[in-house]
């Protein structure tokens, strides 16, 4: 089974041979390392810039202003900071022209806690990426989900940012994506570098297929009766385990949502649940104040506060400025199994 980092390689591959993607660049994504996640690795129109976010998202806007598929990257998302004018420029593009012109450009970039990345390679990006408008914002959490919602992205006539889980990079998923060989010794041998000189090697790409999943369409991933778990990338797996243990203990039945967009974000999906099971948390590892999930918490109030029997409720990251690089100071600085699993159960005792 691919890992996320493949799933990308595979999903950019299909792109430019299928789908029109004519320019991937960001630093380090061409020749000889293809990424620091090797996730551009063997890629034909993959090439290197300088170290520069603000020139990275400043190209990309040219080359979506003429036609041209691109996707570009920024290595971490630590670093997009410095380009939210550029950002905002670029989502304003085919509002302020009455839809005159369009930007086909897709941006990449790892987000997130996970990789003992410490304070300058651990931050979030979602709620900030919420507020941009004119873009699409995306974070799959599974290999199979990320190629598929990548070539869903590609292909949009307007400006999506991908965001991915710098912890999942190297988490192998449980679903093949078509055309991917059985195993993944196969797999590895076909389409990843060797270690030490690159310069004669070439990658024998599987034969993929287009598969596609819909941006803006979330995805239950399991059924419940006595609350919602509304989440996205990382947390996504935790809160299905955390879920799946209660349920086998025989504490509660909680309905687990992947909300996959972040924006165009599935509120009928939600909604649904949400009007099933009276309660609703919602969990992310960005910081707590002004978080994504308290938007959400804010429209369930407001659209179902009759429907609920108790407050709706956000787990996410401290408010903290960075994340420490030991490992208890990152466990506790987002959300983790534990705490996932004791908000659950207290939610579950609450009334309105």
């Amino acid at each position: 089974m691919a890992n996320m980092a493949q799933s990308i390689r595979m999903a950019l591959h299909y792109g430019e041979t299928h789908l029109g993607v004519k320019e991937i660049f960001g630093q380090d994504v061409g020749p000889p390392m293809g990424g620091v996640f090797t996730a551009t690795q063997g890629l034909k129109t993959a090439w290197n810039t300088p170290l520069d976010e603000r020139g990275i998202v400043g190209a990309a806007i040219g080359l979506g202003l003429t036609g041209t598929r691109c996707v570009a990257e920024i290595q971490f998302c630590d670093y997009i900071f410095n380009t939210i004018d550029l950002l905002k420029l670029a989502g304003n593009t085919s509002w302020s022209c009455s839809g005159l012109y369009h930007l086909p450009i897709v941006l990449m970039t790892p987000v997130g806690a996970g990789i003992r990345g410490s304070i300058y390679h651990s931050h979030s990006f979602d709620a900030l990426a919420s507020r941009l408008p004119g873009w699409k914002v995306v974070m799959p959490s599974t290999p199979l989900e990320t190629y598929g919602m990548l070539l869903s992205a590609i292909e949009d006539p307007n400006p999506v940012l991908f965001l991915v889980p710098k912890a999942l990079m190297r988490i192998k998923g449980e679903e093949l994506i078509p055309g991917e060989p059985g195993t993944e010794k196969e797999l590895k041998a076909m389409i990843d570098a060797p270690l030490g000189d690159r310069s004669q090697w070439t990658p024998k790409w599987p034969a993929l297929k287009d598969v596609r999943v819909p941006i803006g369409q979330a995805k239950v991933l399991q059924e419940g009766t006595d609350l919602t778990v509304v989440s996205y990338g990382r947390s996504v797996r935790m809160c299905l385990s955390e879920a799946q243990k209660l349920e086998d203990a025989g504490e509660m039945s909680a309905e687990v949502i992947d909300l996959r967009s972040i924006y165009p974000y599935d509120w009928q999906t939600v909604k649904a649940s949400i009007e099933k099971t009276r309660k609703v948390l919602f969990v992310n590892e960005d910081t707590e104040v002004t978080n994504f999930g308290e938007h959400l918490a804010y429209r369930a109030t407001r659209e179902l506060f009759y429907e609920l029997e108790a407050p709706p409720q956000v787990l996410a990251g401290l408010n903290v400025p960075g994340i420490g690089l030991h490992n208890d100071l990152e466990e506790v600085s987002v959300p983790h199994g534990p705490q996932i699993r004791a908000e659950m159960f207290q939610l579950n005792q609450l009334r309105a």
